[in-house]
């Protein structure tokens, strides 16, 4: 077998009260899609962050085609033909294509290279969008592209950097079925040419389509590496939660109460046309349907960051115009957000102030916040919730996607809501965290709370609501009760069929 493009020996690193890699071994061969798994906070990011020159090892070797190399830098990374492209896209949006792809390596012209050859930028940037089979305009500003197209953008850039070695960070995470499609056939494509992949996914069901090796990891050890064809998605899950999963959705489903939300006939130009849904005590309504479909409109409109032009919404049995997120949690709303490090939380904060942010005046009458009032608060989300942090005064911004996940459904809970919209919210969570936080939305259910779930996921939304209702174009083209869902009707739903 070829040399490993990148091979990882005995990697270990600390961080205050964390041990977040121990002795690692990791490597990937040329031509090769190397899954990298494990929980949040298993060291996933942690070995991707010192392959890609962001941290450096306490101890341990890297080797680049079999040299050693201590990589300092991004910079030195990318020299040694290590490119990562993370979830959160590092692009300049108000650059071109071209001036994305070769930034900071342009082609130059004249005395000393003072202008940038422009014409060559052109040639340059089609011929590498040629080969990864793309037709994008390489004058037009990567604000004005789709996600999926900036990501290719992405992997653009690294072509032209000569990269070896390119790290996938949950790259489908923002991307509809088809567009995952063609991301997998430009990896087959990097793969076909010699180039090593890391791929980093809480989909398990990716890894069976893309990868050929996956090790996981669990906290903070490689705890093994096998071939995907001979193993299966009940071994994965085993190795990286260090126990069988027998129940993936923990659900009891109870007889629902009186009708906590209804939207009758809502209407918003251009993006919602006669939405009607209702979300009752005790269900877990689901709301599926393709990207671009209405779904989050529905979520900005019950939560009172978007006015509809018609129709009703009734909180309670009453008729209510929400006119800001304010008096939405002042009826017992709560959305948690599908970007909840932009949207969900203040990731220098503490968990503590994190937990109690929306519930201030409630809390705090007086106007006088009190440090020890807030840590007794929070440290019972913290224990109800088994919130993994080494205290609540640890910015949330250091803590697990999943965790960080449950201090923003705690946030809300300290408000007292009874009806909480939930907007992708297992999306970068890894599969035992999936689980809590399916087993925490089942016991709101059973106290009586309603829950509207929106996800792209169809096993998680068959396999937790009580009722389906199903988006195309800003209309509900169906709903299904649990007993009639399946993943067949409800694409067809979405797709307007």
């Amino acid at each position: 077998m070829a040399e490993p493009v990148l091979r990882a020996v005995s990697i270990s690193k600390k961080f205050p009260g964390v041990l977040a890699l121990d002795e690692v071994d990791f490597d990937v061969h040329p031509g090769e899609v190397h899954a990298l798994l494990g929980e949040n906070g298993a060291g996933k990011s942690t070995l991707i962050k010192i392959i890609s020159g962001v941290y450096q090892e306490d101890s341990g070797e890297l080797y680049v085609d079999g040299e050693r190399v201590r990589i300092d830098s991004v910079r030195m990374a990318q020299t040694l033909g290590v490119t990562t492209i993370y979830q959160e896209l590092n692009l300049a949006p108000n650059l071109s294509v071209a001036e994305n792809i070769f930034l900071g390596k342009e082609p130059r012209r004249g005395k000393g290279g003072a202008v940038i050859d422009r014409q060559s930028l052109r040639e340059d940037t089609t011929r590498i969008l040629e080969s990864l089979g793309l037709n994008i305009n390489p004058d037009v500003p990567v604000e004005q592209l789709s996600v999926p197209l900036q990501q290719m953008v992405g992997i653009a850039k690294a072509l032209s950097m000569d990269a070896k070695l390119i790290i996938f960070d949950e790259p489908t995470a923002a991307l509809t079925e088809k567009e995952t499609e063609a991301l997998f056939d430009i990896i087959n494509n990097l793969k076909a040419k010699g180039l090593g992949v890391i791929y980093i996914s809480h989909r398990l069901e990716e890894i069976f389509r893309i990868a050929d090796r996956a090790t996981v990891f669990r906290d903070g050890r490689n705890v093994g590496t096998v071939r995907v064809q001979d193993t299966s998605t009940e071994d994965l899950i085993k190795m990286m939660v260090g126990r069988e999963i027998v129940e993936r959705f923990p659900r009891r489903f109870n007889v629902p109460g009186e009708p906590i939300l209804e939207l009758r006939g809502v209407c918003r130009r251009g993006a919602l046309e006669n939405v009607s849904l209702k979300v009752c005590e005790g269900e877990i309504v689901g709301l599926a349907g393709l990207m671009g479909s209405g779904r989050t409109d529905v979520a900005r409109t019950i939560f009172g960051l978007d006015t509809p032009d018609s129709g009703d919404i009734v909180v309670f049995g009453k008729r209510t115009k929400i006119a800001s997120p304010t008096q939405a949690v002042e009826l017992g709303i709560a959305l948690v957000p599908e970007e909840r490090r932009q949207q969900g939380l203040f990731l220098k904060l503490p968990v503590g102030e994190n937990i109690i942010v929306s519930s201030l005046r409630r809390l705090f009458t007086n106007g006088l916040i009190k440090g020890k009032q807030i840590k007794e608060i929070a440290s019972r989300f913290v224990d109800e919730m088994r919130i993994r942090t080494p205290s609540t005064g640890t910015p949330v911004g250091l803590l697990s996607g999943g965790n960080q996940q449950k201090v923003v459904v705690a946030k809300w809970l300290s408000t007292q809501a009874r009806l909480l919209v939930f907007n992708e919210p297992t999306r970068g969570i890894d599969v035992g965290a999936r689980r809590e936080l399916y087993a925490l939305m089942d016991e709101l259910a059973s106290r009586g709370a309603g829950i509207l779930m929106i996800s792209s996921e169809l096993p998680e939304l068959i396999g937790m609501s009580d009722r389906i209702y199903v988006m195309h174009e800003g209309r509900v083209t169906g709903e299904y009760p649990r007993a009639e869902a399946t993943q067949e009707k409800i694409l067809k739903n979405a797709m307007g069929r």
